[in-house]
């Protein structure tokens, strides 16, 4: 049933100037879509009376796919063509899928596509496709409640999502036949709701805790403005962890821990473990009743049992908060209000721990599963030119460094992590030989300071680069990363105009490790990685003046040179050669260096002579005196 637009006096816009949108949280256990009417931000609940949508598919012969509750309520009896938690797919790569096969109850085609595949009945599904179901439905249940078909709308994501899982999430709403204004991180849409709702000015933390997904987030609400400081977090962290922690606790009560379960069983083991982290919110203690692999096993599990089973988890995702205060510059005092954000933060143990690291009380006012969809709907509603756009003005950051590969395998850093976006960034190189008419660029990301120890995005290459001397050509590679956080990348030979460009989208995402370990890594390894790159600059110096001087002495050695000066030469190129090739140490290739610099000075001068001489050839004085 459509639901008419009615507004307080003075409130209204005219009918047509009123255009629909929505935000969308496409959330890993579940989803909701939420819309601006009447000036508030509200949850579209449909027919169904509920605004929540369980993040769950299921796939039929024939059929056309069903989702949400119904689906999920036929998970037990049919577990290979009910998908849920699709979230932590999405972006993945095989290989990545594979590794977290053991918690997923499916199969996978088995074939050479880079994107994987679940095998149901209806055929094969990837996590966009499953993806694009859900968000088919919610598109659905906007158009009934709104009487209309929506302009836009804003998806949320992870802030720690990486290119690869944006696109992926983006990609899943255009097959579902929505326009998407923009992609907007998970914490700054929480953000929005709790800054507009009661005009919270300050430095905020938001700990987004969901199903599969972690981050927390710094930001400075000031006057509109909502500033993301800082970011940090975990794609492989969420209530998922939670409910395997309870499930294995289950399986060693049983014995049955090295058991191998069938897809039924294992959907039992979860929806038992599920259901016994959600009645011990507001229980001390419930007994389990369940039957797995023909034995059946009555227990009870208790509150501190609970919390001693989760918290490992939960000191996981405690260290990012550190991190990220220290990325802000803040000490735990500075923050003002602690914003808990996610399902998984109605544990009570979680929201201990919360409190005892930032030493206050967490904000729980705004219901935890609807804030950031209702900050999307505020986000989606501004966008659309339903209100000024002056009201908000959001900042967001990039969560990793992005740069290209130098010589010597090294990475140079275009945009660094936390740089505010939208942004667009510039920076200029050259080429390293003479007559190079072509340059292939590695672009990167991740904190490290060589290119195998970062992720390599992507590659492309600037060909029509008119033939100079090394050193010469001035081509200029421009980083843009939009408000989605996706980037582009454009290079161009600034005499003669040429360019190439790439729109950065990766075929798989960061593996579970690789997000996790970045910036520690970084900062572990800083004075090593410090050191590795002055080694790499030495080592590309001392190429760039080998390759000088050998390309000087092909051309005139023969004529500037006695047979003494030339030997004098070779023996000194050949030292720098050697130490080059077999030395580690930064100073004894830069005394290298500096020796063939001293064998070679009188030849040198003598080629500076003779371009001299040749230049003034058949021209008066006059003609070079200053005017």
């Amino acid at each position: 049933m459509a639901l008419l637009q009615i507004s307080e006096p003075g409130q209204s816009t005219v009918a047509h100037q009123h255009r629909l949108a929505a935000g969308i949280d496409l959330g890993t256990t579940n989803s909701l879509i939420a819309s601006v009417r009447s000036g508030q931000a509200d949850v579209l609940t449909g027919d169904v009376g509920s605004g929540i949508l369980p993040s769950v598919v299921r796939y039929q012969e024939g059929l056309s796919p069903v989702v949400g509750l119904e689906a999920m309520q036929q998970a037990i009896s049919d577990p290979l063509n009910t998908i849920s938690s699709v979230k932590q797919m999405m972006g993945r790569g095989v290989d990545d899928i594979k590794a977290l096969g053991q918690q997923l109850p499916y199969e996978f085609l088995e074939d050479d596509s880079v994107v994987p595949k679940i095998k149901t009945v209806a055929g094969g599904v990837s996590a966009v496709e499953v993806s694009s179901d859900i968000l088919k439905t919610l598109h659905q249940r906007a158009i009934e409640t709104l009487g209309g078909e929506l302009v836009g709308v804003v998806v949320t994501v992870p802030a720690y999502f990486d290119d690869a899982q944006r696109q992926a999430t983006k990609d899943a709403a255009t097959l579902a036949g929505l326009n998407v204004l923009r992609l907007l991180n998970e914490p700054t849409a929480a953000a929005v709701a709790y800054g507009l709702d009661h005009a919270a000015e300050g430095v905020h933390a938001i700990f987004d805790l969901g199903g599969g997904t972690f981050d927390i987030s710094i930001l400075r609400l000031s006057k509109g403005v909502f500033e993301v400081l800082a970011t940090a977090g975990d794609t492989a962290l969420g209530g998922d962890d939670f409910d395997q922690a309870i499930a294995q606790w289950i399986l060693l009560q049983m014995a049955l821990e090295n058991a191998t379960l069938s897809h039924t069983d294992q959907r039992v083991l979860m929806k038992t473990a599920r259901d016994s982290k959600e009645a011990l919110t507001d229980q001390a203690a419930i007994t389990i009743d369940i039957e797995l692999a023909g034995q059946a096993w009555q227990g009870s599990l208790d509150l501190e049992t609970l919390n001693s089973l989760l918290a490992p988890l939960v000191k996981k995702a405690i260290k990012p908060c550190r991190q990220v205060l220290r990325d802000a510059g803040l000490a735990k005092d500075e923050i003002e209000q602690v914003v808990m954000v996610g399902g998984s933060t109605r544990v009570p143990f979680v929201r201990a721990e919360v409190a005892k690291f930032f030493q206050s009380e967490p904000l729980v006012s705004i219901d935890p599963d609807r804030v950031v969809a209702i900050g999307a709907a505020i986000q989606a509603d501004v966008l659309v030119g339903n209100r000024s756009d002056d009201e908000m003005l959001l900042l967001d950051v990039i969560p990793l460094s992005l740069g290209i590969e130098t010589m010597g395998k090294l990475v140079e850093k275009i945009i660094p992590r936390n740089a505010t976006i939208p942004t667009t960034r510039a920076q200029d190189f050259t080429t390293f030989k003479d007559g190079q008419t072509a340059l292939a660029l590695h672009v990167v990301q991740g904190e490290r300071e060589l290119v195998s120890d970062v992720r390599s995005l992507a590659r492309f290459e600037l060909r029509g680069i008119p033939p100079m001397v090394a050193g010469a050509a001035k081509i200029r590679v421009t980083f843009q990363v939009d408000a989605d956080g996706l980037l582009s990348v454009n290079a161009m030979e600034q005499s003669s105009g040429i360019q190439s460009d790439i729109v950065v989208k990766p075929s798989y995402g960061l593996t579970d490790t690789e997000i996790e370990s970045m910036l520690r890594d970084s900062m572990a390894n800083a004075k090593v990685d410090m050191d590795a790159r002055k080694l790499h600059e030495q080592q590309v110096e001392a190429d760039r003046v080998i390759e000088a001087i050998e390309s000087a002495l092909a051309k005139d050695g023969e004529q500037l040179l006695t047979e003494d000066e030339r030997k004098v030469i070779d023996q000194s190129v050949a030292q720098l050669k050697t130490i080059r090739a077999s030395s580690d140490v930064t100073g004894d290739i830069l005394d290298a260096i500096k020796g063939v610099e001293k064998a070679s000075e009188t030849y040198v001068a003598s080629r500076m002579n003779q371009s001299v001489t040749t230049m003034m050839a058949g021209k008066s004085i006059d003609e070079f005196e200053t005017k």
